[in-house]
């Protein structure tokens, strides 16, 4: 048997941990995209019972229903229905939004990748 004597081992440089600012950006913008739609998604679009008044009062209902009652009923429903189909149209333009956000992010980030491979 030989002696054989081991060097000290050199200890290796700590590699920097990666900062994942994109990601962290990249989320922050899903998350704002999802509160938006969950404010939009949860406000109040009917009239108030005032409004559906003001709107039949003084026979204004005259020309377009048959009598008040007739006015109160399908006046509220159509301001309703206005209500629910602005919020469903504001809804499809954050989705479109988000989209649009989420190819142009995915753009930079493919750039920013390439760019780094090719400098390696």
């Amino acid at each position: 048997m030989s002696d054989i004597t081991t060097a000290p081992a050199i200890p290796e440089p700590k590699a920097k941990k990666a900062k994942r600012v994109f990601m962290w950006f990249f989320l922050s913008v899903q998350a704002l995209f999802i509160g938006l739609i969950v404010l939009y998604g949860t406000e109040s679009t009917g009239p108030s019972h005032a409004e559906v008044l003001q709107g039949c009062a003084n026979h204004a209902w005259w020309p377009v229903f048959k009598s008040y009652n007739d006015c109160m009923v399908h006046y509220a429903a159509g301001l309703n229905g206005a209500g629910h189909a602005g919020q469903a149209l504001g809804i499809v333009m954050v989705v479109f939004g988000w989209v649009f956000t989420d190819i142009i992010l995915g753009i930079g980030r493919w750039i920013v990748l390439s760019s780094r491979k090719r400098s390696a």
